[in-house]
C-alpha cells in the first residue's frame, strides 16, 4: 500500500487524536468497536518496511489506548484476542531475528501496552509467565530492560492472585510459573474497578508450606541483572520485587542485601529513594545498625555536597527528617530526627548567610528540631536565635523582597519551636517591634506573621504579645512624624489587633480621634484613608468590650461623619454611630460580622463594594449581560479653511525650516497625544430598573502594546432622560495603529445593587490620528510647503532603515480629486497646483512621525507617492487610501 509522506504524517496526527482523546470520540461500544477494527484493517495492510514502523507502533498504541481508556470493549473477546495476539507475536521477535532491528520499536511499544495492561487489570497475564520469562532470559538487545519490568510485573500480580485464593496448594507457585495457556477475559470484567497493589499493607501473605524454590531463583536471577537496567528501571523492578518477598513468607529479605553495597554508593534520587522504601519496609530483617548510621551519614554530607544542585540537596534533608529508623520512637508521619543524628551531624548542616531561601530555611527547621529534642544543650538554640538576629540585620539594613520574606519564614520556624522559651520570644518581639518602627512598610508581613503563628500556636500568647507590642508603640508616635503613607500601614495594623478581645482598645480610639482631629486630615477627604480608619472602628466594635470607650468611639464617628469630606465614608460613620448608640453589643457585633466569613451578604449603597480596602463591606457585582451605557465617538471638528501656498520652490526661502522643525522633537518635554472626545448615554432598549446609576466607574482596555494604558474614569452619576455625559480621552501612541477600545462599567443602580456591564467596543481609526502639524501658529502656509519639499527630499535620500517610499494609485471616473481631498484631507494640505492638478499633504502621526503625500492627477487616474519615516505604517496607510478612494 503506497502511501506518501504527507498522508503518512496526517494518519500520524490522526492517531495522535485517538490517544488524547479517546473518552470524547468514543461514547458508546458501537464507535469504539468500530475504530478499532479499522485500526486492525489499517494495521494487517501494512508491510513490515522500515517505512511503517512509525505507523504500526501508533496503531497498536491507538487500540490499546481505545480499549484501556473507555472499557466498552472490555466484553468483545474478538477484538480482544486479536489485540493481545499482536502484541504478543511483537514481542516473541526476541532479538530482532524476524523483523531485523528496524521493528525494535515496535516491540518496544508491544512491551509498554502489555504493561499498561497488566497495570490495569492486575493478573490478566499471569497465564503468559513462562513465555515471558523466557523471552526475557533470551533478549541481550537493549529491550532486555523492558522485557525484565514486564515479567517483574506479572509475577508479582500473580502471585498476589495465589495468595488470594482461598485454598493454595504447595505446588501453587511452580504451576504458576510453568504455566503458558490461554488468557481468560473475564479478569479483566471482575478487575474492571480493581486497581494495580501499590500499597504493601493490601498485600497478603503466602502459606509457609509453598514450594518456593523456582521463585527464589527467578527473583535473584532478576537482582543479579538488575545492573543492567538504567537507575530509574532498576528502581522500579527492586519496587516490585520487594512485594514478592513482603507476599511470600519463605523468601527472607536478605535476598537484597547483595544489592545493598550498590545503593548505599548510589547518587540517583529514584534507587535512593527506593532503598529508603525497602528500609522502611523490612527494618532490621535486611539494614543493621552499621547500615543505618552509614546511610544517615552519607545523607547528612551529601545534603552539603557543594556541587549537587539546590533541590538535589532539600531532598537529601528532607530525607533526614522523615528518616525510617529500625526501631523508630514515635509512629507518627511528622518530621522527626531518627536517634542517630547527633549534634555533631546537625552542626554541618546550620545554615549561613550565603544559603539560598530554600536551603536556609530547611537547614534552620532541621536545626531548631535537633535543639528542640536537646533541650539541655542551650547553645545551640543561642546559635539559632544568634542566625535570626544576623537575618534581622539584613533586612534592617537592605529589604530586599527575597530577604524580607526568608527572615518572616525564620521568624516562623523559629516561633513554632520554641514558642515556650519566654526570654527568647520577648527577645523577638523586642527585634519585630525596632524593624517595623523602621520600615512600616512590613505592616503585611507582620499581619501575616500574627495571623500564621496564631493559627499554628492557638494556645501560645506570643502572637498577641507581638500586636500589643505593636499596637501600644503605634500610638505613642507623634501625629507630627505621621506622613499619609506611613499612618495608612499603622491602621492597617491597628485594624488587626482590634480583632484581639483580650488587648485594650482605649489608647488605639483616642490616637484615632487624634488624628482625625488634626488640621487637614478630614478636609483631604481620601477615601482610603477614611476607610482604613473605620475598618478599624468596624473591628473595634466586632470584637471588643464598648463600656471603656463607648464615649471616645462615639465621639470619633461622629466627627467623621459631619467632618470628613467624602460622602460614603460619611454615611459609613453614621451607620456605625447608629449601631453604637442604639443596639446592645450582642446584636451590634452580630450586624457587623455580615459580609464576613459565611454569614449573609449585605447591601450597600456605596464605592465600597469597589476597593479592596473596604474590610468585609464588600459586595457582590451583579454582572448584566446586555450593555446597559455606550459610548459614542463624537465627530472631530473640521478646521477653519487654509489657504495653500502655490506652488513653491525652495529657492522661495532659504531658511531651512527643517532643522528647526526636527529640533523640536529632541526636546524632553515635547509629546503629542490624541485627544478624542465621548458621550456617554444610555444604550438602547435600556431596562427602566436601570434609567438611573450612581458611582460609575469606567474601565478602559486598549488590548495592544502599542499605547499608554488608560486610566479609569470616575463619572457621579447618569439619568436616562438628561443630556449625556461629555468626556475626553487623551491617547498617546507608542506605534500609531488602528485600535479598538474595549470598556466595563461598575455602578450602583437606584436600589443600592452593584452591577458590571461591558460596553459596546468603539474602535478608533486610522484617520483619528492625524494630528495638525506641530509648528508654530504664525508659519504660513508656504513655509510649510518649504518644509514639505526640504522633509520629503531628506527622507528620500537618507539611508535610515526606518523611512520608506511608496506609491498608490486609483481612478478617478467615479469623484474628482478635487472633492476627494477637500473631504479627506483639507486640514493638511500645504500646497496645490492647478495644471496638473497636484497637491501636497502633510499629516503628522503621534509620537513624532511624518507622512508626505505628493498626489497628481494623470488623466482618469491620480497617483499618490507616499514618503513616511515609518515603514511600519505604510500597511496602515495604503489601506486606508483604499477605503477612502472606493467610497461612492
Amino acid at each position: 500500500m503506497a502511501v506518501s509522506n504527507y498522508e503518512w504524517s496526517q494518519k500520524l496526527q490522526i492517531l495522535g487524536v485517538f490517544q488524547e482523546f479517546p473518552t470524547l470520540l468514543f461514547t458508546n461500544s458501537q464507535s469504539a468497536e468500530r475504530a478499532a477494527e479499522s485500526l486492525f484493517n489499517t494495521f494487517s495492510q501494512l508491510p513490515f518496511v522500515p517505512k511503517s514502523v512509525s505507523l504500526k507502533c501508533h496503531l497498536l498504541l491507538s487500540v490499546t489506548t481505545v480499549v484501556i481508556a473507555t472499557d466498552y470493549l472490555i466484553g468483545n473477546e474478538k477484538i480482544l484476542r486479536n489485540l493481545m495476539k499482536q502484541l504478543i507475536d511483537a514481542v516473541c521477535d526476541a532479538n530482532d531475528r524476524k523483523h531485523g532491528g528496524s521493528f525494535r520499536p515496535l516491540r518496544a511499544v508491544a512491551c509498554a501496552c502489555l504493561r499498561e495492561f497488566e497495570t490495569c487489570y492486575p493478573g490478566l497475564l499471569s497465564r503468559k509467565l513462562e513465555l515471558l520469562h523466557t523471552l526475557q532470559r533470551k533478549e541481550v538487545t537493549p529491550l532486555h530492560q523492558a522485557y525484565t519490568l514486564l515479567y517483574s510485573q506479572v509475577l508479582k500480580n500473580a502471585i498476589r492472585t495465589v495468595s488470594q485464593a482461598r485454598s493454595v496448594s504447595d505446588g501453587a507457585i511452580r504451576e504458576m510459573l510453568a504455566r503458558n495457556e490461554e488468557i481468560k477475559w473475564k479478569v479483566m470484567e471482575k478487575q474492571q474497578d480493581l486497581s494495580a497493589v501499590t500499597v504493601t499493607t493490601d498485600l497478603s501473605l503466602l502459606p509457609s508450606t509453598v514450594e518456593t524454590k523456582e521463585l527464589k531463583s527467578s527473583v535473584s536471577l532478576l537482582l543479579e541483572e538488575s545492573f543492567l537496567l538504567t537507575p530509574v528501571s532498576q528502581a522500579a523492578l527492586l519496587r516490585e520485587l520487594i512485594q514478592v518477598v513482603l507476599m511470600v513468607r519463605s523468601l527472607s529479605p536478605a535476598i537484597f542485601r547483595s544489592q545493598l553495597l550498590r545503593l548505599f554508593g548510589t547518587m540517583d534520587m529514584s534507587l535512593l529513594h527506593t532503598m529508603l522504601h525497602m528500609k522502611a519496609t523490612f527494618t532490621d530483617s535486611l539494614f543493621t545498625i552499621e547500615d543505618e548510621n552509614f546511610l544517615l551519614k552519607r545523607l547528612v554530607s551529601m545534603a552539603q555536597h557543594p556541587l549537587l544542585s539546590i533541590p538535589l540537596k532539600l531532598f537529601y534533608m528532607d530525607c533526614i527528617l522523615h528518616f525510617p529508623e529500625n526501631r523508630p520512637i514515635n509512629s507518627n508521619l511528622e518530621e522527626n530526627l531518627p536517634v542517630l543524628f547527633t549534634p555533631k551531624m546537625a552542626a554541618c548542616l546550620f545554615p549561613t548567610l550565603f544559603n539560598d531561601s530554600s536551603t536556609m530555611l530547611s537547614r534552620l527547621n532541621l536545626v531548631s528540631l535537633a535543639c528542640l529534642e536537646n533541650a539541655e544543650e542551650e547553645r545551640g538554640l543561642a546559635e539559632v536565635f544568634d542566625y535570626l538576629v544576623s537575618l534581622y540585620k539584613l533586612v534592617d539594613a537592605n529589604g530586599s523582597r527575597e530577604r524580607t520574606v526568608t527572615f518572616f519564614h525564620a521568624v516562623y520556624i523559629f516561633v513554632g519551636y520554641f514558642h515556650a522559651n519566654e526570654g527568647y520570644m520577648a527577645e523577638l518581639t523586642s527585634y519585630m517591634v525596632k524593624l517595623y518602627l523602621r520600615h512600616c512598610t512590613l505592616a503585611p508581613h507582620m499581619i501575616n506573621l500574627i495571623n500564621s503563628t496564631q493559627k499554628l500556636l492557638e494556645d501560645s500568647k506570643w502572637p498577641v504579645a507581638l500586636a500589643e507590642a505593636l499596637r501600644k508603640q503605634i500610638v505613642e508616635l507623634p501625629l507630627q512624624q505621621l506622613s499619609p503613607h506611613h499612618l495608612m500601614w499603622h491602621l492597617k495594623v491597628l485594624a488587626r489587633v482590634a480583632k484581639e478581645a483580650t488587648i485594650l482598645q482605649k489608647a488605639t480610639v483616642q490616637f484615632l480621634l487624634n488624628i482625625i482631629q488634626a488640621s487637614g486630615f478630614c478636609g483631604l477627604g481620601d477615601w482610603r484613608m477614611g476607610n482604613a480608619v473605620l475598618s478599624v472602628c468596624r473591628n473595634v466594635l466586632h470584637y471588643q468590650n464598648l463600656e471603656p470607650i463607648f464615649s471616645n468611639l462615639a465621639d470619633l464617628l461622629q466627627h467623621v461623619h459631619l467632618q470628613f469630606q467624602d460622602v460614603d465614608i460619611q454615611d459609613r460613620a453614621h451607620f456605625y454611630y447608629s449601631l453604637l448608640t442604639c443596639l446592645s453589643s450582642e446584636k451590634l457585633a452580630g450586624i457587623v460580622a455580615v459580609g464576613t466569613g459565611n454569614c449573609s451578604r449585605a447591601k450597600t449603597r456605596s464605592l465600597s463594594s469597589l476597593m479592596s480596602e473596604s474590610a468585609g463591606h464588600s459586595i457582590s457585582v451583579l454582572p448584566i449581560k446586555h450593555p446597559i451605557l455606550q459610548l459614542i465617538p463624537v465627530p472631530e471638528e473640521d478646521s477653519p479653511n487654509v489657504d495653500p501656498a502655490g506652488d513653491t520652490s525652495e529657492q522661495d526661502f532659504k531658511e531651512d525650516y527643517l532643522e528647526k522643525y526636527l529640533d523640536q522633537f529632541s526636546n524632553p518635554g515635547f509629546a503629542s497625544t490624541v485627544v478624542m472626545k465621548f458621550h456617554l448615554t444610555f444604550a438602547e432598549k435600556t431596562d427602566p430598573q436601570y434609567h438611573k446609576v450612581f458611582t460609575i466607574l469606567l474601565h478602559f482596555d486598549l488590548r495592544n502594546s502599542h499605547y499608554e494604558p488608560l486610566s479609569d474614569l470616575h463619572i457621579p452619576c447618569l439619568f436616562f432622560n438628561r443630556k449625556p455625559h461629555v468626556f475626553s480621552l487623551a491617547f498617546k501612541p507608542r506605534l500609531p495603529y488602528p485600535i479598538t477600545l474595549y470598556t466595563s462599567a461598575i455602578f450602583t443602580t437606584e436600589d443600592g445593587r452593584t452591577c458590571c456591564s461591558q460596553l459596546e467596543p468603539v474602535d478608533v481609526g486610522f484617520s483619528r490620528l492625524f494630528l495638525p502639524l506641530p509648528v508654530l501658529t504664525n508659519w504660513p502656509s508656504k513655509i510649510k510647503a518649504s518644509l514639505f519639499n526640504q522633509l520629503w527630499t531628506s527622507l528620500v535620500q537618507t539611508e535610515s532603515s526606518q523611512s520608506d517610499l511608496s506609491r498608490f494609485c486609483f481612478k478617478t471616473a467615479q469623484r474628482p480629486l478635487s472633492e476627494l481631498v477637500n473631504l479627506h484631507f483639507q486640514k493638511y494640505v500645504v500646497s496645490k497646483q492647478s495644471d496638473p492638478e497636484s497637491y501636497k499633504i502633510f499629516l503628522f502621526l503621534p509620537p513624532r512621525i511624518n507622512i508626505l503625500f505628493d498626489v497628481e492627477q494623470m488623466d482618469d487616474i491620480a497617483k499618490v507617492d507616499i514618503v513616511t519615516d515609518n515603514w511600519k505604517l505604510l500597511p496602515f496607510i495604503n489601506s486606508y487610501l483604499k477605503d477612502i478612494t472606493s467610497e461612492k
